[in-house]
């Protein structure tokens, strides 16, 4: 579904993306790990179209997404849910996934909120609710649902823990399972490596801009040097 090819990434003179290739296949959820200042968040935003490669190609679904604007992205079937969840603050809980739905036509805005509604009933209370007074985790779920109103074919969720209480951290993951299990592709960035590998088909490990390990959830679960670095073992 995904395929990332020798991408190249700079901030000015900082080499922050080496040589990354990786894929993602339909139906999987396949995880980044790696430190802070890996490069995980960089590479979504360069999948997204927000940053570009000097080198390399990004294919969704067999199309070469060169050179293709981020809302174009969103409108070609992948999501990206933010690190820090970047929700309209002075829009209501409504609103937001109205806005998330810009790609969609208008006769699918009701019922994708409703679909919305009922995998996360907390925002269905908080329907009329400013989103800049929702606590984090509900405005992760608002974030999640938001880019779940383009009915995307491959979602991209980067840090969906950061911030939270570990019981909000546990339902997050919940719905990460539940999206997964309803056939949802997911990539997904996470500094919780535990938890990340435990939903994850398959994991890549990041260190300064390259992919040093690779292989299943259930591997890198078990790998020595993942264990020490990441897993705190």
């Amino acid at each position: 579904m995904l395929k990332v090819n020798d991408i190249n990434v700079y901030y000015g003179s900082i080499h922050a993306i080496k040589g990354v290739s990786f894929e993602v296949h339909q139906g999987e959820v396949v995880t980044l790990i790696g430190a802070n200042g890996a490069g995980k968040s960089t590479i979504l935003q360069t999948v997204s179209g927000l940053l570009r490669s000097k080198t390399g190609s990004i294919e969704f679904l067999g199309e070469n997404l060169g050179g293709v604007a981020p809302h174009k992205v969103v409108a070609k079937g992948l999501a990206h849910v933010p690190e820090g969840r970047r929700v309209f603050l002075q829009m209501t809980v409504e609103e937001n996934l109205e806005m998330g739905a810009f790609t969609r036509p208008n006769s699918e805005i009701d019922s994708g909120i409703a679909d919305v509604y009922k995998r996360f009933p907390r925002l269905e209370e908080r329907r009329k609710q400013i989103a800049g007074t929702l606590s984090g985790g509900e405005q992760q779920m608002l974030a999640m649902g938001r880019a779940l109103m383009s009915k995307p074919q491959l979602l991209m969720l980067d840090e969906p823990s950061m911030g939270l209480a570990p019981l909000l951290v546990e339902q997050i993951f919940d719905i990460i399972r539940e999206l997964h299990k309803a056939g949802t592709t997911i990539l997904l960035v996470e500094q919780n490596a535990q938890m990340a590998l435990s939903v994850a088909d398959r994991g890549y490990v990041l260190e300064t801009g390259k992919i040093v390990t690779t292989g299943t959830g259930a591997e890198l679960l078990n790998d020595d040097a993942v264990k020490k670095a990441y897993l705190g073992a």
